[in-house]
Formats: structure tokens, C-alpha cells, sequence
């Protein structure tokens, strides 16, 4: 498809349902596949109305999403995308009706494990720890993510004044929260603050540090207060985020076991990423399994108190994810 002498940039829509976490998945994808190929990203947010939140995918229509909602349809006379890039659960029947609605002109991608119809997606991109197959199914390390070497050097702009006067080694520490499998009570933050509070101080390094929105606001209080005397920087959530900077500027890294996310990312740099323990409450056999797996690519260690360094070729899934999309196209 050309225009002149031009190739027609690919459409690509991003649809989830807003949460950044969930967002990041699909926008990383399809960012993968602009540096592949000249791309036009539009972003689509929806949600249900509570009253049909709940129904099985199978019996939604659009006329049942939430006003606040995006239109994720194209308006009648503009063409459809040719690539459509879905996250969650909320997304799940749209993405089957885009595919019936568009007649084939859409390639419709759908990440994480949509356990529904899993073969009626043009290609599922699931994380390897979920243990879903199919010959539609692409696994994948970890998740998609937006962390690329351009990225990183862009959102470090913003801080280089703050940053670069660290002493090395920097560490970076993402600190995540509750969730289904773990806990951070404050006793455990307490103790985790300890230890890194140690390991960088016996290294002359410094510190930039990160919560995430699960983060207990006991768990921040106690680890900002033990943490806070060393060289560095601990974001307390206003102003520009620097969590692009952090891994940027960052000689090793320290990620928290409950986020599959951000030790995808983390691995993603080819710094040394080092584990730090949660409080478990329930079984958390997929994160387990994502550990291992990076353990075995020479990326992430248990954190053992020390800032041993080591190197690995970095995690590049997401790119492998977009080049299978290109090909994919191209059939």
C-alpha cells in the first residue's frame, strides 16, 4: 500500500482498559512496531457499565460500555486498523467483534492469556509463566513493556541534572505491593530497607528508589524513613516520573518478586537484576516460574544482601513479539 512514492504508515489501534500496568502491555507492542515499520498509534480506553460488568464476554455489545468510554469502533466511512492491540479482560469481546466487524482487514492481537476463544484471535502474545499454547499463541518472556534503549535515553533527559552527580554504583529499587500472591507489610519493608540500605552503603554506591501504586502506604513510610539518608533520590509520586531515568541510570537493579511487569523490564536493560523477597499469600507458582526463567537467561538472582555485578544479553521478547505481528502482516 503506497501513497506516491511512499509507503501508507500502519494503523495501529491500542485498547485496554486505562490502567497503566494493563496500557503499557499493548502501547510497548505496538511502539515495537513502529521502530519496525512507520506506524500511526492511536489509544483507545473502555469500560463496562456496572451492570453488565460482570456478563460473560459472549453476551456484551458496545452499546453496553460506559459513556466515559473511548469509541473503539472506527466512525462510519474511516477505514479500520490494520493492526488492533488489546490487553484484559475488558477488552475480550471487542476484539472478536473487530475481527468478524472488519472483515479480515484487521489483525487483531490480544495479550496475556485471554482464556476465552483463544483461537479466535489473529495472535495471542502470552507471558511463557502462563503456560497457555496454541498454534496462534506466541510465549513470550515476561510481558510486552515499553522499555526500549530510545525510551530510556529520552526519560532520562529530565534528570540528568539529579542523576548523573550520583555516586556509583546507582541502584535502582522498584518497589512494588499487595497483591493476590504477596503482601509487604511493614514489618518485611522494614527489613528489606535494611538490607538495601547495607548492601549500598558497603558498595559507596547510591539509591533511586520507586513505589508502585500497591505499595502500602505503611510499607513507603518505613522504608522512605530508613532509606532517605542515602545519596540518591526516592520518588514520592508528584512530578515527572522517573522510573525511565532510574533504569537508565542504573548500575544494578532491585525488583520486588510480585511484579511480572517490572522484572521483565528490568531485564530488558542487561543490568544485573536482583530479586528481593515478598511475604507470600497464596501460592505464586507463575512468578516462580518467571524467575526461574530469567535466572536461567543470566538476568535476575535473588537478592543476597551484596551488589555482585554480571552481564546477559538483554530481554528483547517484545521485539521478537513485533517482528512475528510484521511477518505475520506479510503473509
Amino acid at each position: 500500500m503506497e501513497v506516491g512514492s511512499q509507503p501508507k504508515p500502519l494503523t495501529i489501534r491500542v485498547v485496554s482498559d486505562g490502567r497503566i500496568g494493563m496500557e503499557n502491555q499493548a502501547l510497548g507492542l505496538a511502539e515495537a512496531l513502529q521502530r519496525l515499520s512507520s506506524s500511526e498509534i492511536t489509544t483507545v480506553r473502555v469500560k463496562w457499565r456496572k451492570l453488565f460488568d460482570k456478563l460473560p464476554s459472549a453476551l456484551k455489545a458496545p452499546w453496553m460500555l460506559d459513556p466515559t468510554s473511548d469509541d473503539p469502533f472506527p466512525k462510519p466511512g474511516e477505514a479500520w486498523p490494520d493492526v488492533w492491540i488489546a490487553t484484559g479482560r475488558s477488552t475480550l469481546p471487542l476484539s472478536l467483534m473487530v475481527r468478524a466487524r472488519s472483515g479480515g482487514k484487521t489483525f487483531v492481537v490480544q495479550t496475556q492469556d485471554p482464556r476465552w476463544r483463544t483461537r479466535d484471535y489473529d495472535l495471542v502474545v502470552a507471558p511463557k509463566h502462563d503456560g497457555i499454547e496454541g498454534a496462534n499463541v506466541l510465549s513470550i518472556t515476561g510481558s510486552p513493556h515499553r522499555v526500549s534503549a530510545d525510551r530510556l535515553a529520552e526519560g532520562a533527559k529530565a534528570f540528568v541534572d539529579r542523576l548523573e552527580p550520583l555516586p556509583r554504583p546507582r541502584v535502582a529499587v522498584l518497589i512494588g505491593g499487595r497483591s493476590r500472591a504477596h503482601d509487604l507489610p511493614e514489618a518485611h519493608a522494614a527489613e528489606l530497607a535494611e538490607r538495601i540500605a547495607t548492601a549500598v552503603t558497603e558498595a559507596g554506591g547510591s539509591l533511586m528508589l520507586t513505589f508502585s501504586r500497591r505499595t502500602p502506604e505503611a510499607a513507603k513510610a518505613a522504608m522512605t524513613a530508613r532509606l532517605s539518608h542515602l545519596p540518591g533520590l526516592i520518588w514520592n509520586g508528584e512530578g515527572p516520573n522517573p522510573y525511565f531515568a532510574f533504569l537508565h541510570a542504573a548500575d544494578h537493579i532491585l525488583v520486588t518478586e510480585d511484579s511480572a511487569n517490572m522484572a521483565a523490564e528490568a531485564a530488558s536493560t542487561g543490568k544485573p537484576v536482583h530479586v528481593l523477597p515478598m511475604v507470600a499469600t497464596k501460592p505464586a507458582d507463575k512468578f516462580a516460574s518467571l524467575h526461574a526463567d530469567l535466572r536461567e537467561r543470566g538476568a535476575a538472582r535473588p537478592f543476597d544482601g551484596t551488589l555482585e555485578s554480571w552481564t546477559y544479553a538483554p530481554l528483547v521478547e517484545t521485539d521478537r513479539a513485533a517482528r512475528v505481528i510484521m511477518e505475520e502482516l506479510g503473509r
